[in-house]
């Protein structure tokens, strides 16, 4: 029995490295790469007031998006109530309707820039050009109160919110249908009208509107709390073995397959049409260069992990266990890695000589078209 241990153990080792060399690198991140959403944004039939009612003819044309899911995607159970928008656009701003299912509408945040995620809230996240950094992000509860945000760049390549951040030309309204911060009786939903100007979605540089055909990142999220009631307040339940508030409900348009919303590569994608809304449909064009930036991304993840195990960048592709060249749908890419413990460079390239690169901040490009 003795003798027949140091077998097993070489037995092992050598079914688990057939199994390291079989198994694809995608298989690890598998989750962060389901299928993005997508919306035709059409252009509006007449002026839109913003008053949390939506009786525009252009509302009424413009379709629903697919409901809501859990963050995590469809591994996670389904949302225990129905959330779904719209979207439409002029050539100064993009309207966005949600409507959230709720039997308990509450929210006592009523100050600018107040933390409304605390409470039950809808959540817009825009990166206009794709680029995966300077996204903006506006969070509105039911009181219309409103919180917005710019980051330069994501939390994991150690961006920080920029909460001075006021998009002066924003609007919002919500309208109820049962009432709100009354326990005492049963609500059906709550509906937020938005107005972005798309002058103000911009830091650095002039900001751009669409054009016919043009595609921004976008997603949208609702933040959802277990909810008790004392001395005829909501408030957050709170797990009486901890002592803390269960944790929130996400629930997303485009699933980016892990609780965050800020990994802006996972956003849906908005295709904007000059049409005017309920005229000629369009079709969705699905983004040619998406295999090259989900290489990068790949490797992106990998060195996020690497860090957190190892407090440091991998400076090459072995170090990461991943080839030099990716398999992506029956297609082949070339990958390099530039790299020092402290940040990286990543050019993946397919056979007709078009370049990605991202960089450790995140910042996804085009070398070449």
């Amino acid at each position: 029995m003795l003798k027949t241990i140091p077998y097993l153990f070489v037995l092992t080792l050598v079914l688990w490295a057939s199994a390291c060399v079989a198994q694809s690198p995608w298989t690890k991140y598998e989750q962060l790469f389901q299928p993005a959403k997508h919306y035709l944004g059409y252009r509006v039939a007449e002026k839109i007031t913003i008053d949390g009612k939506a009786l525009e003819s252009s509302w009424t044309k413009a379709e629903w998006s697919d409901d809501f899911v859990d963050i995590e995607g469809d591994r996670m159970p389904a949302p225990l109530y129905q959330t779904r928008m719209k979207m439409l656009w002029d050539q100064d701003y993009l309207y966005i309707l949600a409507q959230l299912e709720e039997p308990n509408i509450w929210a006592y945040y009523d100050q600018r820039d107040m933390i409304v995620y605390h409470e039950n809230d809808f959540e817009v996240f825009v990166d206009p050009n794709g680029d995966g950094i300077n996204y903006f992000e506006y969070e509105v509860n039911a009181r219309n109160n409103l919180f917005d945000l710019f980051m330069s760049k994501s939390y994991r390549s150690g961006g920080q919110a920029l909460l001075s951040y006021n998009s002066l030309g924003f609007e919002s309204a919500v309208s109820i249908d049962g009432t709100i911060n009354n326990p005492a009786d049963t609500d059906h939903h709550w509906t937020v009208e938005i107005k972005i100007p798309f002058s103000e979605l911009a830091i650095w540089g002039d900001a751009v509107a669409p054009a016919d055909g043009d595609q921004w990142r976008i997603n949208f999220s609702r933040v959802n709390w277990q909810t008790e009631v004392t001395n005829g307040k909501y408030h957050q339940k709170k797990n009486p073995e901890t002592g803390k508030s269960y944790p929130e409900y996400n629930w997303v348009w485009s699933a980016p397959g892990i609780i965050s919303m800020h990994a802006p590569e996972r956003y849906g994608l908005l295709q904007f049409s000059t049409n005017t809304v309920g005229e000629q449909p369009v079709a969705f064009s699905h983004p040619q260069d998406q295999q090259l930036r989900d290489c990068c991304w790949l490797v992106f993840y990998y060195q996020q992990a690497y860090r957190a195990e190892n407090k440091r960048f991998a400076t090459s592709l072995k170090e990461l266990n991943l080839p030099v060249k990716l398999e992506r749908n029956g297609r082949s890419f070339q990958v390099n890695l530039s790299a020092s413990p402290q940040q990286f460079t990543v050019f993946v390239s397919d056979d007709d000589g078009q370049t990605y690169t991202l960089n450790n901040d995140g910042l996804i490009q085009a070398v070449n078209k």
